[in-house]
C-alpha cells in the first residue's frame, strides 16, 4: 500500500514539477519587467524628427512629408517625397534622437 503511494505521489509530482518550473520563471521575468520601469514615448520629437528628416531629403528637392509613425517608444518613421526638376522620389526616415537610417526610391512614371 505505501509503495502505490510513493508511486501515485510521485506520478502526480512529476507534471506539477515543470507546472512550478514554468510558473516561477514567469515570475522571474515578470519581476524584471517591472524594475525596468514603463516605457516613455519619444512622441514629443515628431517636430524635430520631420525638420531632421525634412533636411536631410531636401538635398534631392522640394519636400512633401506624408506621415510619420512611432514605430516603438524609441523609433519614429518619416515618409514622404522629394522632387526636382528631372526627377521625384519617395523617402523614408528612421529616427530616434537623430537620423539612423535614410532610404531615397526613384518614383517612375509610366507614360
Amino acid at each position: 500500500m505505501t509503495r502505490k503511494l510513493i508511486l501515485l505521489l510521485a506520478a502526480i509530482a512529476l507534471p506539477l514539477g515543470g507546472c512550478i518550473a514554468g510558473i516561477a520563471a514567469s515570475a522571474a521575468g515578470m519581476a524584471i519587467r517591472s524594475a525596468q520601469g514603463t516605457p516613455q514615448s519619444n512622441r514629443h520629437l515628431q517636430a524635430q524628427a520631420r525638420a531632421a528628416c525634412s533636411a536631410q531629403a531636401a538635398q534631392h528637392g522640394a519636400v512633401r512629408i506624408i506621415d510619420v509613425e512611432q514605430r516603438s517608444t524609441g523609433k519614429m518613421v518619416v515618409w514622404g517625397t522629394a522632387t526636382d526638376a528631372t526627377a521625384r522620389r519617395s523617402f523614408e526616415c528612421a529616427f530616434t534622437d537623430r537620423i539612423t537610417d535614410f532610404n531615397l526610391r526613384e518614383i517612375r512614371r509610366d507614360r
